[in-house]
């Protein structure tokens, strides 16, 4: 069943929402959960009504945003920078993906792009709702927060969100330095695992702020270990910067490829 946008305009409305022009689609921003969350519509809605949520950067490096919107996706947003996937937000997020499914009639599953820091969150949401998420694609991200920004190895960290995380997890610098639910851990893959989440990492070799071996190449081993189903286009010589391909197709058929598997 496909919502019609007309409908989901309306309810947009009904819930106070505003709308403004975003790279030539409709953006609607609102409040939600004391917080506020942006929905921009594609032109023409896809069958199902497929949605992706980038848990961080709204508009940074939107290239495949547009080709998903381009295509009849619906991208969905919650305000909440800094939260670095702590237990809270993954709360709020839940939120958002009950607002996009039961009020504006989204699909029942969203594709998660998670970018960076967005790892975090992305893959925290996952292993706790792994059944309102039909696939991950993860763009040079981080994998474990001792790394980014931790920097307890090779990267050089950032002290300032280190303290920003240390403040919304609630622990201390001993306790976050031995914490172990990371997205790099059996704990957090194995739901995502058992649910048949597939997911695409796009990462590359030489990033210079998320360690691509502290990162991606652990998380990797793990999944793979586990029986995952992952995949991934490593960027030899690349930078934690610009995220995403010159050539989106990949990205774009993953999502429609896992979001057609999840009406099977």
């Amino acid at each position: 069943m496909t919502t019609p946008l007309s409908e989901i305009r309306e309810k947009l409305i009904d819930a106070d929402a505003a709308c403004t022009d975003w790279e030539g689609f409709e953006c609607w921003s609102l409040p939600l959960d004391e917080l506020g969350a942006r929905f921009v519509l594609p032109k023409r809605a896809a069958t199902g009504n497929p949605w992706f949520w980038r848990p961080e950067f709204f508009g940074a490096f939107p290239g495949a945003d547009l080709a998903l919107l381009a295509r009849g996706w619906t991208l969905g947003f919650l305000d909440l920078p800094n939260h670095y996937g702590c237990p809270l937000a993954v709360e709020k997020f839940a939120g958002l993906h009950t607002f996009a499914t039961r009020r504006l009639g989204l699909a029942a599953r969203v594709a998660i792009m998670a970018l960076s820091r967005g790892g975090l969150s992305g893959y925290h949401f996952a292993s706790e709702y792994p059944e309102k998420v039909c696939a991950l694609y993860a763009d040079n991200p981080v994998c474990d927060f001792r790394s980014w920004p931790g920097g307890l190895w090779k990267g050089p960290g950032s002290p300032e969100d280190w303290q920003k995380l240390l403040a919304v997890y609630g622990l201390s610098d001993a306790e976050a330095r031995a914490y172990a639910h990371q997205p790099a851990s059996e704990a957090t893959l194995r739901p995502i695992v058992e649910a048949g989440i597939p997911v695409l990492h796009v990462a590359g070799d030489a990033d210079e702020v998320v360690p691509y071996e502290e990162n991606t190449v652990v998380l990797r081993g793990l999944l793979e270990k586990l029986g995952g189903d992952y995949r991934e286009i490593t960027v030899p010589g690349g930078k934690h910067h610009p995220h995403g391909l010159p050539d989106l197709t990949p990205i774009v058929e993953f999502c429609e490829e896992a979001f057609a598997r999840c009406g099977e």
